[in-house]
């Protein structure tokens, strides 16, 4: 199963991006997912997640009124709206799915993890 994120780049502070999360072989409607994600030199992190039909979230004190998830059940389709970025945001992102509760935050209760995508957030 893979999962494939995609929308990073190099912004500056203040600006946005939109990170999407794909996948031809995960149902998505079965699972709910997640955003991790890990700076260098530092462990996984957890950004935020989304219940399976999109009917809940939870996100990180750090980002929370900053970014939003969103999902496309129909697309097999996941998003991260990050608006108002900071330079500590900058890591590479990670999205993953789990069976579980959306209300997971720790990494090994998401089973299925996707290659991830950078994000340089500039002063």
């Amino acid at each position: 199963v893979q999962l494939q994120a995609s929308g990073g780049g190099l912004v500056q502070a203040g600006g946005s991006l939109r990170l999407s999360c794909a996948s031809s072989a995960l149902t998505f409607s079965n699972w709910a997912m997640g955003w991790f994600r890990q700076a260098p030199g530092k462990e996984h992190e957890f950004v935020g997640s989304i219940e399976r039909r999109g009917s809940g979230t939870n996100y990180a004190d750090s980002v929370k009124g900053r970014f939003t998830i969103s999902r496309d059940n129909a697309k097999n389709a996941l998003y991260l709206q990050m608006n108002n970025l900071k330079p500590e945001d900058t890591a590479v992102y990670y999205c993953a799915a789990t069976r579980g509760s959306y209300r997971y935050t720790r990494k090994n209760e998401y089973g299925y993890w996707g290659q991830g995508t950078q994000v340089t957030v500039s002063s």
